[in-house]
């Protein structure tokens, strides 16, 4: 006799979940208002959405068995993992999806990416400087100004990181606050809207601003069509899916993100080192005599399930104690801190830099450190050429921010 229990038991496992995530994710990211819609960040509602179940349902009763769902439980699911490892398990599954994300992003990127880098490249540097920089002076102003006591400097780090979807500068203030557990509060709370939110400043803006998508795309493909040397020594092909110079790459990215500056405690981490691994690799094409070159298709590919994976991975630890953390006021401020840096940042990017449309916004989804935003840029687009703006950007944006969340951790 087969018992509802044990289909149940044999169904909730780690596959089960991240793979049903990102079923109704899509799903949802489907689902179109006047042209807007979530693509692949509906993956993070539904993340967020499942993390929020799993930890207001301790268990399920059925047939006489306890199946807990609480991601702090011991409790061992069918495939031999356990809830309890949730947090960590998910932090995997992220790891794994932004390495693979960012890395195809670099390949990409990587054979324009070095030849177009001129003076003009300078108003990305500063872009996402900058835009670090208006995310903590907001922060600093509320950790002054607000009249709730509840709101200090670790609070509104986390909000802060949260809201520019920064990862690394979660984990170094983290390492710095007087509360540790209130920064990872704020992150869950900041971190949302700092996903869905540039997500949508990207899609909505050409649109509000009336832009005529068809046309810039002729424009900017144009602009950034460069002729690609062609390999003209016979290199060796390890493996026919391509799927030696990815790994590879991620490997060398590993290397390249664990090393610290002196002084600053400061490295690239996975990230920053896999998208630098990926533009250098993707402008050379090999690696001594081994082909590193890797079709468009399954670039594309691999991109889009990284950024999956990435969603997945942050988005269910992220709906742990979301609702009993969340305040409005601090839904709010972290709405402010993701705002204000884009808001700004577009302005300077078109009146300072004369950036075009595609440049600019490629540009503030590298300020904001947003892997989400940035496909769905490219989906709106319509050409992967945006991220050649995310990949001079990013770098000097993930070094600010580290060091913003930093400063303010040990001084305010």
């Amino acid at each position: 006799m087969i018992y509802l229990a044990d289909v149940m038991s044999s169904l909730i496992n780690t596959v089960f979940i991240v793979f049903s995530i990102m079923t109704v994710g899509y799903l949802i990211g489907r689902v179109t208002i006047k042209d807007i819609s979530l693509g692949t960040a509906g993956v993070l509602l539904v993340a967020l959405c499942f993390g929020i179940f799993a930890s207001y349902v301790p268990y399920f009763q059925m047939g006489g068995k306890n199946m807990t769902l609480y991601l702090d439980s011991a409790v061992t699911l069918s495939d031999g993992s356990n809830l309890g490892a949730t947090k960590s398990l998910f932090s995997l599954v992220s790891n794994l999806g932004t390495a693979m994300f960012v890395t195809a992003v670099g390949l990409i990127a990587g054979p324009k990416f070095f030849r177009t880098f001129n003076r003009k490249s300078f108003g990305y540097i500063l872009m996402g400087i900058v835009i670090i920089l208006l995310g903590g002076a907001v922060s600093i102003a509320i950790i002054l100004f607000s009249k709730d006591p509840n709101v200090d400097s670790s609070l509104v780090i986390g909000l802060m990181t949260g809201a520019l979807t920064s990862t690394p500068g979660f984990s170094a203030a983290k390492e710095v606050a007087a509360d540790p557990n209130k920064v990872s509060a704020g992150y869950g709370i900041g971190y949302l809207f700092g996903v869905l939110g540039v997500v949508l400043f990207v899609q909505l803006l050409p649109k509000i601003l009336k832009v005529d998508i068809e046309k810039e795309r002729e424009a900017f493909v144009a602009a950034n069509t460069i002729a690609v040397k062609k390999m003209e020594r016979k290199l060796i092909t390890v493996d026919s899916y391509e799927f030696f110079p990815f790994a590879v790459t991620i490997v060398s990215g590993c290397f390249i993100g664990c090393i610290q500056i002196p002084g600053l405690d400061f490295s690239l981490g996975t990230s920053g080192g896999t998208l630098v691994a990926g533009l250098i690799i993707g402008h050379f094409g090999h690696i001594g005599p081994f082909d590193c070159r890797i079709s468009k298709p399954t670039l594309n590919f691999l991109r889009e399930m990284g950024l999956c994976f990435f969603l997945i991975g942050a988005g269910v630890p992220g709906g742990v104690n979301f609702i009993s953390n969340l305040r409005l006021s601090y839904f709010i401020y972290g709405i402010i801190i993701t705002m204000v840096p884009m808001i700004v940042g577009y302005i300077l990017g078109k009146y300072i830099f004369k950036m075009s449309i595609f440049n600019n916004l490629g540009s503030i989804t590298g300020g904001m450190t947003s892997t989400p935003a940035l496909g769905a840029l490219i989906s709106t687009a319509g050409t992967e050429d945006v991220a050649s703006a995310y990949a001079a950007t990013y770098p000097f944006a993930l070094f600010c921010v580290v060091l913003v969340a930093r400063i303010i951790a040990m001084v305010m």
